[in-house]
């Protein structure tokens, strides 16, 4: 599915507590890969691509020990400008991208954002939030750290 950031819809993250606002984060995220990079954002159900949750998941798990509890609903993977993108959008109101230069020495980090609100999730509980406010999403707070591994 094609996320459309000038009609927000929820569809595929109904079953979220935080669903309107993780359907605004989502949107924000279209908006700025189609606005940066001309890169139309779609997703799938999580179940339909068990393959890029698991990368990220082996990411976070090897990096960090990191082991999410929330469920997740949807994925999306892609290359642009040489980074290759994956994205995971979690029933709790997370999101987790995985950045990834695919060439030696580049940008690879992974970043959180939290759903308008959403509390911090036990998991993410180490890690300091700044905020930042979107049209699209309300106040999104977001972390990172940077990937040391090859993945």
């Amino acid at each position: 599915m094609i996320v459309d950031f000038v009609t927000v819809s929820t569809a595929g993250l109904e079953s979220s507590p935080v669903a309107d606002a993780l359907a605004g984060l989502r949107a924000n995220e279209a908006r700025y890969y189609k606005n940066k990079y001309d890169h139309e954002f779609t997703v799938v159900p999580a179940a339909e691509d068990p393959a890029t949750l698991e990368y990220i998941e082996r990411v976070l798990a090897t990096e960090r020990d990191l082991h999410i509890s929330s469920t997740p609903l949807e994925v999306t993977q892609f290359v642009v400008d040489g980074l290759k993108m994956s994205y995971v959008f979690y029933e709790s109101g997370l999101s987790i991208n995985v950045m990834y230069a695919l060439e030696d020495g580049g940008k690879r980090a992974v970043g959180f954002k939290l759903s308008d609100g959403m509390e911090v999730p036990e998991e993410l509980s180490s890690f300091k939030f700044a905020r930042q406010k979107s049209k699209l999403a309300g106040t999104i707070r977001g972390s990172y750290f940077v990937i040391k591994g090859t993945h």
